[in-house]
């Protein structure tokens, strides 16, 4: 063992009341059980993705490198939003490189924040490229855009707006551009959060989709409306169908 993780050991002991709860809605167990329904969603495939949850003063984030579908609440770390210090680091494991993406969204009043690698959020951001080069446009500043599609409806008009988007509104989810390490992305995510201040969503190209909402339930259900929307959109250009009216 090494001395980083002894100390952690010791310095952990004693907290993990933090994670040890019977609610099924504690964060340390809805985190879990979260993982475990995008595992099966193929969302976190390969332990990749995350999941992180603000609870009062304490954010819950699962760990890196660890099954998403064996996922358990001794699995998480704990951190003091206030501090950004840990309260509780499993002392095996590694914090999530999600971490300090995951903080951006808490910064904007988030109450969870979502990592997926789903395949049709990966295509979307290919397929807006493609359009992009063949129209002679600028990559890095063309985002997914569609309209017209029921499930649209699942997504927020924005923070401190009131009521969802609707049927005939467009939505649009903001691109950034992937780096070699996960933390690198937080400030293009960021400068997409401020350029799109009613975005509750950010694609990476080539990687995944983040995605907050207010709680974690806003969180869940506007992760799973926009994978729709994504495939959707994948199966529609496909048909050689416009996302755009």
């Amino acid at each position: 063992e090494s001395q980083e993780q002894a100390q952690g050991s010791t310095a952990d002991c004693g907290m993990d009341h933090l994670i040890a709860s019977p609610n099924p809605e504690h964060p340390a167990n809805h985190i879990c059980t979260l993982c475990r329904n995008f595992y099966t969603l193929g969302w976190v495939t390969g332990t990749g993705g995350g999941v992180s949850i603000r609870d009062g003063a304490h954010i819950f984030i699962a760990p890196s490198g660890v099954q998403k579908e064996l996922m358990q609440p001794a699995n998480m770390f704990v951190m003091e939003y206030a501090t950004r210090t840990y309260l509780r680091k499993p002392p095996v494991l590694k914090p999530s490189a999600c971490t300090p993406l995951f903080l951006a969204a808490f910064d904007r009043g988030a109450g969870s924040c979502i990592h997926t690698h789903s395949q049709w959020a990966v295509l979307v951001t290919l397929l807006v490229e493609k359009d992009a080069r063949s129209q002679g446009r600028e990559v890095f500043d063309a985002c997914f855009e569609i309209e017209q599609i029921e499930q649209i409806k699942g997504i927020p008009r924005g923070r401190g707006k009131d009521g969802m988007l609707g049927f005939f509104d467009r939505l649009t989810v903001p691109i950034i551009e992937n780096t070699a390490h996960e933390e690198d992305l937080t400030q293009s995510l960021e400068a997409a959060m401020e350029k799109y201040p009613d975005t509750y969503a950010v694609l990476v190209r080539r990687h995944g989709l983040y995605v907050w909402g207010d709680s974690v339930h806003k969180a869940k259900t506007q992760a799973e409306s926009l994978d729709y929307i994504f495939r959707l959109a994948v199966e529609m250009r496909r048909l050689d169908l416009p996302w755009i009216q």
